[in-house]
């Protein structure tokens, strides 16, 4: 009896995860969004060779079925939004995939995790979001505005970006510093090092608590200088650039 209780418990431990694909393509023009949400899984995003964007998703589980987790598809006039739908709980709003943010989507209990795989067109804006996952978006060339919570960022655009997560760190690399309005990088318990391109011109506001602040640009400083907090302005000044961690280190560089 208790060899085979053993053989049992091996067997359990040993189950190999399960496993489905999803795969969904459509031509977007330069201007255009791609857009995936998710929950649990990692989202990575590389250029596509023309104008076709590529979306691919794995569903895996050891407990839940992933067949409770539907990949929807919501195109708009703006783009494409690509989602992982759980569940929907039994009591408050449902779970839902919609192209304007307000969709309510979150899950419980439920262990089915959803890599996405994207292949972005040059000059279309990426947005990936997650919770529990790592986000990765390589020498795209537009717009990029990511966010997960727990996972660390890593990001190259020839275009400019933002990212924001709580329990991870962020590296990103921009390509151009003429964005509109504010751009942010921020999270809790990580670092964040940024590389900029020269001649930048920006308003910055940056702070950690637990953790030192260094920049290759020369900064004009506001106040007194703190090399936990630091705003001043870098170059001409202008648009603002606001970094922010509390247990990590600011590193800004000045891409070469």
């Amino acid at each position: 009896m208790k060899t085979t209780l053993l053989l049992v418990t091996l067997a359990a431990v040993a189950a190999p995860l399960a496993a489905q694909d999803f795969k969904w393509s459509g031509a977007l023009a330069s201007g255009k969004s791609l857009e995936i949400r998710g929950i649990n899984g990692s989202v990575r995003a590389v250029p596509a060779s023309g104008t076709t964007a590529l979306v691919t998703a794995t569903k895996r589980a050891r407990r839940s079925d992933p067949d409770e987790v539907e990949i929807k598809v919501v195109e708009h006039a703006g783009g494409v939004t690509i989602c992982a739908v759980y569940p929907s709980r039994r009591s408050g709003r449902p779970n839902e995939c919609r192209a304007d943010g307000r969709g309510n989507n979150e899950t419980r209990d439920n262990d089915v995790e959803v890599a996405f795989e994207v292949q972005v067109p040059a000059g279309v804006r990426f947005e990936g979001n997650t919770v529990n996952g790592d986000i990765t978006a390589e020498n795209l060339k537009g717009e990029v505005d990511v966010g997960t919570v727990n996972g660390d960022i890593e990001l190259s655009t020839t275009g400019w970006a933002e990212a924001n997560t709580v329990n991870g760190s962020i590296t990103a690399r921009l390509g151009r510093g003429d964005w509109n309005g504010d751009l942010e990088f921020t999270t809790v318990n990580g670092s964040i090092e940024v590389a900029l391109p020269a001649g930048l011109g920006a308003d910055l506001e940056a702070s950690t608590v637990n953790g030192t602040i260094d920049s290759d640009f020369t900064i004009t400083t506001r106040g007194r200088l703190n090399r936990r907090s630091i705003e001043g302005r870098i170059g001409d000044g202008g648009r603002k650039l606001e970094l922010s961690t509390v247990n990590g280190g600011i590193r800004i560089r000045q891409a070469s």
